[in-house]
């Protein structure tokens, strides 16, 4: 009973394992069909997806296409139109060259014919010359070549007569329109830099608050007024004028010490030798400060930089010097805004034009102490603290001293003239006014064929008038360019000179 217990559970755990392993084979088969089915699902969807993505890119790719195949089309309207017109501009640049040898053809011929007309002129002239030698061989009895040196005189004297005809009227159409220019250009510049009228004077006139200032000034024996001189280095003249001495040194600065040291002097009241030389020491500080912010202020004003401080000192004791009544620092500050304008109308370097002009009469604060020319001293001067090298050739040439170098010069020389020349810049003395105007006409008389000459207009013309047989027309053009370059190279005066010569022809008769 036991085994066959046994046997039927073996059988039963045999037909579980049979029943087990059917079942298990068709659960793999049911998943792998299943797996499969979702294979064939996922490679489906993947053949869709790249068939539509491959039918965009078909599109995308005819857009494209047919863009290019637009753009195309557009850039060959483009160069057809372009094509065309240059064919056009071609034919009618043909037709224009085609028009033009056909005028120069015309021309050619009428050349010909002209040249046709003067060889047959040159012809008849030849003719006519070789008779007119020979008739003067027979009339003179001369020979070929005396006839041709004859000739030859009287050519020579005819074409210098008319080239000297034609350099006048050349030299009269550019000096109109020189002087038209150059009037422009100067009105502008005078305008535009609008000095004062009436210039600065320095004087050495101290005013006293009453007659009795004057003895204390004096001293007892004149010991205040010695003690004064002496350490000043002035004079002091005490005359009749009332309420007033005055000081006389030829150095301005000297003088400008004095004076303003003598109205302290006045104010304070207390006059004696050890007082005079402390104030005289103090004041002498207060001139030299002035003078260094003179200096630096009339860089300033003329626009100047980089001017050496040794320089601007110098420049500063121009405050107290004068030419003709015109003071020389504003002078030169009047120069350099003139020189500016002038440079600028002309396209000159502005920054040398205004350096040159403010320091062009550097040296005459010089010129009392040192031997030479102002122009040659403050030249000197200058080229030692480095100024620039056509600076200081135009400090050098605007007297002619020395060769002008540039365009630059040439300008400082004309604004120094329009500053001194123009009306109410400058002034001088009678005696001085009548010297230079007997020296202009001396000058005049010098020249031979000269009647009469008469300095006019104080002294800014020059009438000369000749002797009609000695001197023809054309030797009057010759004399007046003579006389006024003597006149640039002897004497020296403000602006410019107008030189005229007359010549007057008188025929007399008597009726008897």
């Amino acid at each position: 009973m036991e085994n066959i217990r046994v046997a039927t559970i073996l059988i039963a755990l045999a037909v579980g394992l049979v029943v087990a392993g059917g079942v298990s084979i068709l659960l793999v088969k049911a998943f792998t069909e299943k797996f499969k089915k979702s294979q064939q699902n996922e490679a489906d969807n993947l053949v869709r997806l790249a068939s539509e993505k491959a039918k965009n890119i078909e599109m995308e790719a005819k857009d494209k296409s047919l863009k290019i195949l637009q753009d195309a089309e557009s850039e060959n309207s483009r160069r057809r139109g372009e094509i065309v017109r240059e064919d056009d501009r071609l034919q009618k640049r043909r037709l224009e060259l085609d028009n033009r040898i056909e005028r120069l053809e015309l021309r050619e011929q009428n050349i010909n014919k002209r040249q046709s007309a003067l060889d047959k002129r040159a012809n008849e002239i030849e003719k006519l010359y070789a008779t007119e030698l020979e008739e003067l061989q027979r009339i003179g009895q001369m020979s070929m070549e005396e006839a041709k040196q004859v000739l030859l005189g009287e050519a020579e004297k005819e074409g210098r007569n008319d080239m000297a005809r034609i350099i006048r009227q050349i030299e009269a159409e550019a000096r109109n329109e020189g002087e038209k220019r150059a009037r422009e250009i100067i009105t502008d510049a005078i305008q535009r830099v609008a000095s004062e009228h009436v210039v600065s004077v320095s004087t050495s006139l101290v005013t006293l608050p009453n007659e009795e200032m004057k003895g204390r000034i004096v001293g007892r024996n004149g010991r205040n007024i010695r003690a004064f001189e002496q350490a000043a280095g002035v004079d002091v003249i005490v005359d009749d004028t009332p309420e007033a001495v005055t000081i006389s040194c030829f150095d301005p600065v000297r003088r400008e010490i004095a004076r303003r040291s003598l109205d302290r002097l006045i104010v304070d009241g207390r006059i004696h030798p050890a007082h005079i030389e402390k104030i005289l020491a103090e004041e002498e500080k207060e001139v030299e400060k002035a003078i260094i912010e003179a200096g630096e202020g009339a860089a300033f004003d003329a626009g100047v930089a980089g001017i050496h401080p040794e320089v601007l000192k110098l420049l500063g004791r121009l405050k107290f010097r004068t030419s003709y009544g015109q003071n020389q620092l504003s002078h030169a500050i009047e120069v350099a805004k003139l020189s500016a304008v002038l440079a600028a109308e002309l396209g000159a370097n502005v920054e040398v034009s205004r350096a040159g002009g403010l320091l062009h009469d550097l040296g005459k604060a010089l010129d009392h102490n040192t031997e030479g020319t102002h122009a040659q001293l403050g030249a000197e001067y200058a080229k030692r603290y480095g100024v620039h090298p056509k600076v200081v050739n135009a400090m050098a040439s605007h007297h002619h001293e020395v060769d002008q170098e540039s365009l630059e010069a040439v300008i400082v020389e004309a604004a120094d003239a329009i500053s001194g020349a123009r009306p109410g810049a400058r002034r001088e003395d009678l005696e001085q006014y009548i010297k230079r105007l007997r020296a202009l006409e001396e000058i005049a008389n010098s020249f031979k064929g000269v009647q009469q000459s008469y300095a006019i207009q104080a002294g800014r013309e020059v009438r000369i008038i000749v002797r009609p047989e000695e001197i023809d027309d054309l030797a009057s053009t010759r004399l007046a360019r003579d006389v006024a370059k003597k006149v640039e190279e002897s004497m020296q005066y403000p602006g410019q000179i107008k030189v005229t010569v007359i010549r007057e022809t008188r025929a007399i008769e008597f009726a008897k």
